[in-house]
């Protein structure tokens, strides 16, 4: 059985969110809101929780995940950014935006893409999850909550627990999301490139 907690969606309460970080620190896969939609997200060291999320998911391992991240600082951790690149990223962070970038050392290999060692990030516009991130101290492992067979993503934090409550260690309820994809810019190549238009404007960016 999950473990539920109903968070205030701009003023989390700091008890709660220690206990979900505690929750992903011991291996724990929980369900999370976003600026876009839910997400399920595990920590970005525990190869066991991850091949979880992606069990929870049914996709394999050429499936991008993503490394939510707090704030640009930490992105560049994970990625090899150039100072184009740094210009855009500053115009999309944070919010409902995913780059794909190079990998650097810092991401496990078997996290990035298989055959082409990249990583997707983000740096999320989301009180609650941001606390999180901030509690945890390093970015957090994502994918967005789709159910297999689904093409929608789910939205309502009581039926994400009736639904996965034996695969999910925890759900976090701070409300209903936005309900639309992150727009996915692809920075790895001379031009940026617009893989999916979703809730963030690319015209913000310049694109």
């Amino acid at each position: 059985m999950s473990q539920y907690f109903e968070v205030h969606p701009e003023t989390p309460q700091l008890r709660l969110i220690k206990q979900a970080a505690q929750i992903l620190h011991s291996g724990g896969v929980v369900a999370v809101p976003t600026d876009s939609s839910y997400a399920l997200v595990c920590h970005l060291d525990d190869k066991a929780a991850a091949e979880r999320l992606r069990r929870i998911r049914q996709v394999d391992d050429k499936h991008h995940l993503t490394l939510l991240c707090r704030d640009l600082s930490e992105l560049a951790n994970y990625a090899k950014v150039d100072n184009r690149q740094f210009r855009l990223l500053k115009l999309g962070t944070p919010g409902p935006f995913t780059f794909i970038l190079e990998a650097t050392k810092e991401v496990p290999r078997r996290l990035s893409h298989p055959s082409r060692r990249t990583i997707g990030l983000r740096v999320p516009e989301h009180r609650v999850l941001q606390a999180l991130l901030e509690e945890l101290g390093q970015p957090l492992l994502a994918t967005t909550l789709i159910a297999p067979g689904e093409t929608e993503a789910l939205n309502e934090a009581s039926e994400i627990r009736a639904r996965f409550q034996k695969q999910l260690q925890a759900v976090i309820d701070a409300g209903a999301c936005a309900l639309q994809p992150t727009t996915i810019i692809d920075l790895t190549g001379d031009d940026p490139v617009v893989l999916r238009e979703g809730q963030g404007d690319p015209a913000t960016l310049g694109l």
